[in-house]
């Protein structure tokens, strides 16, 4: 266990089990603490330099991790030429940590249990102990309904809102149901008389009754490149979060960010919503941003670092599988139990999705929240067009990624637990097992992509918004 705060104390060669062959993250006790009063905390004392983020949808943390910065990240994802400042230190030849930024976590929500479990069990390890009273798992629907007859759900003094609503029904690789959802908000088949504002298709409009009760200075949204294709569907929400109290917001021209354009190595599409308290903006700001072309310096979106998808000048080449494995060593071999433990799903043919051996010298594939028998192979057999021979000669064995290398993929840190023992019970019980783990992973905001949204906030946030 090691706090991130203190860059003494997280020296990867002084990390238990950290030697030249790999990466062995030793398990803790996970300790779910309440703070002293019982009480969340509503904000009031925030520090000046603080910005309260408010998170929905938060999953396993991926946008969290990233908004708040300060873990360890392989150094090949970052682009030094352009991004020094990303870095406050660096650990040895390969890890570097990541600049804490500005931005805090007060309040976050999922009603996946599994996710609960890895969250709290990250953030306490960074010394963060009033974790397990941030994060409500309730459904947004039953947060905003319950906040409106007790009127202290959400917190006060939040400055941010950030969520990344349900995106299954807007996949390419779903049903793109849309709007029209078969899941109820709380994931379940809906019936036949539940409300329609409450599908899982709907749940944008609840995240927008957030931001009406909480009044950020500025909202953050995320869902799949999909969306913006379906219908006019991207219209529709970007109207609708413009609606916020009677106008009060300007949205932003939603952008689709590649994750490979920053580092992140997989090919990842998200679109990105930004909107802002028009009444918290400086004086004639509202008129520059409303300009059709916007003046490069009050974009808030990320500009690209590296050159995936992308060309300009000193843009990095894009991160290679090869560069974020490199420190770790075949289950057999690992303690870890991200790493130890993988699904044995049988390879079912190459008609079959899922069933490809990923390229070391190239990006990864988009990791998805589904089964685990549709998460791609580390080294297929020779039998099975595998090329990874020399592995295969060694006898390294035909194998779908682990967890943990699909952790790596989405650029979670290598200290991040996954798979969580549950050692209160009986032996091979989890508190997340590896079949939900792929499943929370898949479901994640990159946090290196969210990183990067946060510092280009944190640096027009003083531009944009009055003390």
């Amino acid at each position: 266990m090691y706090n991130c705060k203190d860059k003494n104390s997280i020296k990867l060669t002084e990390l238990k089990g950290m030697n030249e062959i790999g990466f062995e993250e030793p398990q803790v006790e996970i300790s779910f603490r309440k703070s002293e009063t019982g009480i969340f905390s509503n904000g009031s004392e925030k520090k000046e330099d603080t910005l309260n983020v408010l998170s929905l949808f938060s999953g396993c943390g991926g946008m969290d991790l990233g908004f708040e910065g300060g873990f360890p990240i392989p150094s090949a994802l970052i682009n030094k030429t352009i991004s020094q400042d990303f870095i406050s230190d660096q650990l040895n030849e390969n890890i570097s940590l990541l600049s804490q930024t500005k931005f805090k976590t007060i309040f976050a929500n999922d009603i996946l249990p599994d996710a609960k479990n890895a969250w709290v069990n990250y953030f306490s390890k960074k010394g963060d102990y009033q974790c397990w009273d941030k994060f409500h798992s309730q459904s947004i629907v039953d947060l905003v309904k319950l906040h409106e007859i007790e009127k202290n759900i959400f917190p006060e003094n939040v400055d941010l809102v950030t969520g990344g609503f349900p995106c299954q029904d807007f996949s390419i690789a779903g049903k793109r149901k849309g709007f029209d959802s078969h899941k109820s908000h709380n994931g379940n088949y809906k019936h036949i008389n539940e409300p329609s504002e409450e599908t899982r298709g709907q749940l944008y409009m609840w995240m927008k009754r957030v931001v009406e009760i909480t009044q950020p200075k500025m909202f953050i949204a995320e869902n799949v490149k999909g969306l913006v294709n379906l219908n006019n569907v991207k219209e529709i929400i970007q109207s609708d979060f413009s609606s916020i109290n009677g106008n009060g917001y300007f949205v932003f021209e939603p952008q689709v960010l590649h994750s490979a354009n920053f580092g992140v190595p997989q090919s990842r599409e998200r679109v990105i919503f930004i909107g802002v308290k028009k009444s918290a903006l400086k004086p004639g700001l509202l008129k520059k941003l409303s300009q059709t072309a916007l003046d490069s310096t009050l974009n808030p979106y990320p500009a690209p670092t590296h050159s995936y998808s992308v060309n300009g000048l000193n843009l990095a080449l894009p991160t290679k599988l090869s560069d974020v494995f490199s420190l770790l060593v075949e289950p057999e071999l690992s303690n870890d139990l991200s790493q130890k433990y993988y699904s044995k799903a049988k390879y079912m043919g190459a008609h079959c999705q899922g069933q490809t051996e990923i390229k070391l010298q190239g990006i990864g594939p988009t990791i998805r929240s589904e089964h685990h028998g549709n998460i791609e192979f580390r080294r297929l057999s020779v039998n099975h067009g595998g090329k990874y021979l020399d592995e295969l000669s060694n006898g390294m064995v035909e194998r779908r990624l682990t967890p943990r290398e699909c952790g790596l993929i989405q650029t979670f840190p290598y200290n991040y637990e996954f798979v969580i023992e549950n050692k209160s019970k009986r032996k091979g019980s989890f508190l997340v097992s590896p079949s939900q783990a792929y499943k929370i992973i898949g479901n994640a905001v990159p946090p290196l992509l969210a990183f990067h949204i946060a510092k280009r906030i944190e640096k027009i946030w003083d531009l944009y918004f009055t003390a």
